[in-house]
């Protein structure tokens, strides 16, 4: 069934049109990805189909009684709002569903009205049902544990970084649920596990979504159709990300053979006007000046093909290594360092061990506030460690390239923060600054007028400039097209120094780093091989140990008091936040099954029959609770 509907709509951004009578149409249940050039206006799109910005001629049609949701619409919210009050606003119409009913509860005394009562008490209780109320936290807990956020329930949203408040963002649209998601960008801010659990609750999603990405992991997992905006117009292909290339590369083959016979026959036909036309002067013959004036109106009535882009202009990344370095770069011994922040403390990482050397790719990856920027800032020594030792080699001309790179002045231009670095004539820093997609009038471009993806191509045109024989890069793919992701990794294949780069981009990392260095728990993990197969045996030797741990107390029970000791210590010292809840959820379980039989007990015995729907009411909400309580229980034991 037809969920919405663009119907020619056209619109233009400073007198330039973005695109011109375009007209699309989404499906309930269609999973779309969008993909095209930075700056071809796929977030324009996204935000006609939310209604955020209207169009200059056509119209958006909407199934009737359908919601749409935007994650780029960051909603204002008072700086003390908690996140979880955040969240919660998402079941505005339940929780008032829920307030209405506590009040008739507390009417039900009454017995002059109790009849009323019951009857809306009833009506009420279905819908609150039909509509979710009793998932309620057991939906945002799902959301706020797949996106990693749970951390952040209790923190002001005014005190969260950019990143923070769009994954906070992400998780109020999820548990809307709308009819129609709209995702711009959905993957920036998410670690690795975030996004695996984002694409898995995308699969299953009952509504459509239409998410703009230049994740290639991510489209080919999530999608099952494509919209390729280019020039103002949308060609859609069938299938997921991988699917849509093969299939867009055999289209432009037999397009550019199309245009070719084409100009073949354009060109004969221009050589036989041109012959009719002499020979008919030469012959003085009005017959044949009028066949060659009938060829000619035949070839401007033409519909001439445009030349099909086969390839489209990428940035042109060249990193050039000046002097080699030592053969060890960079010596971490048993570094540590702890965070410090509201009055509190905590251990990001100890004991972690590094040794980088010449030419290595080497990858770190894992959650989100691991530590990865950190262990790269201290590499940079930009950051001393709280413990342990950092040798740098011989002969180091670091590249550094953090994820957060801000400007010193944004009201400077373009040029002028590539020529503070290049230090060229103007005519050269333009020259220079339309390989990586500058052109014309956009070098006067004020920064803070910059997009991300355009803040980015401007630090690597930068960075491009100095004399560099070793790349640290904090999450360099975030902001950048298919296109310009493809010529970084072209560029650092060819790159002759050594490479550290933190990444939450697979593809990326499965294409160029050799080493993968996982960081979780505190610890760092050297694994040989690039992600997918680090991650292999990651799982691996995680089973390992556990199948180790099982064997150790099934062959020596004569052990099992020092093992249940050195559990008890380790548990003590780094028990998991989800071991915590599991406790907490049994005993809250344990709670409910005594009330549940205490109110069993006391309708045995009670007389009144006012008072034993009070007390039978008052047993279905804590049997629901407890429902509620048992799903949340098997989720996290899962």
């Amino acid at each position: 069934m037809l969920l919405c509907a663009m119907d020619k709509m056209s619109k233009a951004w400073g007198g330039a049109p973005i695109f011109k009578n375009m007209s699309l149409e989404i499906q309930e249940g269609d999973r779309i990805g969008m993909v095209g050039p930075n700056g071809c206006g796929k977030t324009t799109l996204l935000k006609l189909l939310a209604g955020i910005e209207t169009p200059d001629s056509g119209a958006v049609h909407y199934k009737k009684g359908s919601q749409t949701a935007l994650l780029d619409q960051i909603p204002h919210y008072e700086q003390e709002i908690s996140v979880r009050e955040v969240l919660q606003e998402a079941f505005e119409s339940l929780r008032k569903i829920q307030k209405r009913m506590s009040e008739l509860e507390a009417l039900m005394t009454d017995s002059l009205i109790l009849e009323k009562i019951l009857q809306e008490y009833g009506v009420l209780q279905d819908a609150f049902a039909a509509l979710g109320g009793y998932e309620m936290d057991s939906n945002m807990f799902k959301v706020v544990n797949g996106l990693g956020i749970s951390q952040l329930l209790d923190n002001k949203f005014g005190h969260l970084s950019g990143g923070e408040r769009t994954k906070v963002c992400l998780a109020h649209i999820l548990l809307l649920k709308p009819d129609l998601l709209l995702l711009d960008e959905p993957t920036n801010h998410l670690d690795l596990n975030a996004v695996e659990w984002l694409e898995s609750y995308l699969q299953d999603y009952k509504g459509g979504v239409l998410v703009v990405s230049h994740d290639r992991y991510f489209l080919d997992r999530v999608v099952t159709k494509v919209f390729d905006m280019e020039g103002g117009v949308i060609d859609v292909y069938h299938g997921n990300y991988s699917t849509f290339v093969e299939e867009k590369e055999r289209n432009l083959l037999l397009e550019f053979a199309t245009y070719q016979e084409q100009q073949k026959k354009i060109k004969k036909m221009e050589e036989a006007i041109k012959r009719l036309r002499v020979w008919a002067a030469q012959a003085d013959n009005p017959k044949m000046f009028k066949r060659a004036a009938a060829m000619q109106k035949a070839l401007d009535r033409m519909d001439k093909l445009n030349r099909p882009i086969l390839e489209r202009k990428k940035m042109g990344l060249t990193f050039e290594a000046g002097e080699r370095s030592g053969n060890d770069v960079v010596q971490l011994e048993h570094v540590g360092k702890s965070f410090h922040r509201n009055g509190e403390s905590r251990i990001l990482f100890d004991n972690v061990n590094m040794l980088v050397r010449f030419k290595d790719c080497a990858a770190i990856v894992g959650e989100n506030g691991s530590g990865k920027s950190t262990l790269l800032k201290i590499i940079t020594s930009s950051l001393k460690p709280d413990s342990g030792s950092v040798k740098i080699g011989s002969s180091l001309k670091v590249g550094y390239l953090a994820q957060q790179d801000g400007f010193d002045d944004e009201e400077i231009t373009v040029l002028d923060a590539y020529r503070q670095t290049a230090m060229v004539e103007e005519g050269e820093a333009r020259h220079q600054l339309a390989k990586f997609l500058f052109y014309g009038a956009s070098v006067f471009r004020k920064l803070k007028s910059l997009s991300g993806g355009e803040r980015m191509r401007l630090r690597l045109a930068q960075l491009m400039m100095q004399d560099i024989n070793v790349l640290l890069l904090d999450e360099p793919t975030n902001h950048l097209d298919i296109d310009s992701r493809e010529a970084l990794e072209d560029t650092l294949k060819e790159f002759s120094g050594t490479i550290v780069c933190v990444s939450h981009d697979r593809y990326f990392l499965n294409k160029l780093f050799d080493v993968t260095y996982w960081l979780e728990h505190g610890k760092l993990t050297q694994y040989a091989g690039r992600y997918d197969e680090a991650r292999i045996k990651r799982e691996e030797l995680n089973q390992t140990l556990r199948s180790k741990q099982a064997e150790n107390i099934h062959k020596n029970p004569a052990r099992d008091k020092t093992i249940e000791s050195e559990r008890k210590t380790l548990v003590s010292n780094d028990i998991s936040s989800r071991e915590k809840k599991l406790a907490k959820l049994e005993a809250d379980i344990a709670v409910m099954e005594r009330k549940i039989a205490l109110l069993d007990e006391a309708m045995l015995v009670e007389q009144d029959s006012s008072r034993l729907f009070v007390l039978h009411s008052e047993k279905m909400i804590l049997e629901s609770e407890r429902e509620l309580l048992y799903q949340q229980w098997g989720t996290m034991a899962e």
